[in-house]
């Protein structure tokens, strides 16, 4: 673990790293707060290498100004960059510059702070007719898996634990491939943080390396449930590979049988297909050669992105057969279940 000089001087960041000097990891603190790293030149060593580095850092103002993150929440709040999971699909891989390492942030009151400003501004739930009763959103996870980082930063429990005390119309939201919600339980939460599991069938297991069994997260997302929590399935990124609707439709009784019996359970499910760009693809070929996940251009159709890009998504006969399976099995086995969106 690294720790720049102004995160060391920050009362979030000595706790992390009380925590990890408390978990046996080495601390390297650096005199200044510039993080220059050199990695090998082969990509996948480069890889390796940086998934492996967590460096405590300051988030900068550029990454305090929220920004949307349409379909799933008015604003994207970052308490970390980066995730130590090995998924051969990450939607990271054409996002984040430079090598994957992990950057967490030690400013997290100061991050927490600037929320208030972005209250009732949104356009996702703030002003949506069906979501309204949510409040104003604070997505956690778009560029991390906060839980998987928790046991070292704490992070988490101290945001869940924020907006567990502002009495406001506002929910945080995370969604997460781990299952330790331990920490979580006993938090104060006051309803006001949702958390989804990330799951797919266990015949798509391969693809998601380092991350908790789903039936493990379908577990802690119960335990969740029981604690008070609003919960989420996030079901992504949904994969037409032969045999997807049999591996599918024993993924939604799995969940159905995991969250049987939560009285009043509050439930939301978002899916999410399989997409790619040319930029991503190439980073993730580079990460995981020989992958048997299919990126070539069969049944798939070209997509302009609000941003001016181009991306990969199924062909529209293809997503018509997902989305009437999907919606179909999941009104039968899931009926408490809302769904927030398709894409």
């Amino acid at each position: 673990m690294l720790a720049t000089r102004s995160a060391q001087a920050l009362p979030h960041g000595r706790s992390i790293l009380e925590r990890a000097a408390g978990q046996g990891i080495e601390v390297v603190e650096l005199s200044s707060d510039r993080v220059t790293l050199s990695f090998p030149d082969d990509p996948r060593r480069a890889y390796a290498e940086a998934k492996s580095t967590l460096a405590v850092v300051v988030a900068p103002p550029s990454k305090r100004r929220l920004q949307p993150i349409a379909p799933s929440a008015d604003w994207r709040v970052d308490l970390a960059e980066g995730c130590p999971a090995h998924c051969s699909y990450c939607y990271l891989a054409g996002s984040l510059k430079g090598p994957p390492i992990t950057r967490v942030y030690a400013n997290l009151e100061e991050i927490l702070d600037g929320l208030p400003a972005y209250l009732g501004q949104g356009t996702i739930t703030s002003r949506s007719a069906a979501r309204a009763h949510e409040g104003t959103t604070f997505e956690a996870s778009c560029y991390t898996d906060p839980l998987a980082l928790e046991p070292l930063t704490g992070s988490l429990s101290a945001a869940i634990a924020w907006f567990g005390q502002w009495d406001a119309a506002a929910q945080l939201r995370f969604t997460s491939k781990f299952a330790d919600v331990e920490p979580l339980l006993g938090l104060a939460h006051g309803g006001r943080t949702r958390m989804r599991a990330s799951v797919n069938p266990r015949a798509f297991a391969r693809f998601e390396g380092g991350t908790s069994r789903v039936a493990e997260r379908l577990a802690a997302l119960r335990r969740m449930a029981l604690a008070g929590y609003p919960v989420g399935l996030t079901i992504a990124p949904i994969i037409a590979a032969p045999g997807w609707e049999q591996a599918y439709g024993t993924l939604i009784d799995d969940a159905a049988a995991a969250l049987g019996g939560v009285a009043g359970i509050d439930l939301t499910i978002e899916l999410i297909t399989h997409r790619f760009t040319a930029g991503s693809k190439a980073v993730l070929d580079s990460w995981y050669p020989g992958s048997a996940l299919d990126m070539s251009g069969e049944k798939r159709s070209t997509k302009r992105t609000k941003f001016g890009t181009e991306k990969q998504v199924y062909d529209a006969e293809t997503m018509r057969a997902l989305r009437r399976f999907f919606e179909t099995r999941l009104g039968e086995a899931l009926p408490a279940g809302r769904i927030l969106y398709w894409t």
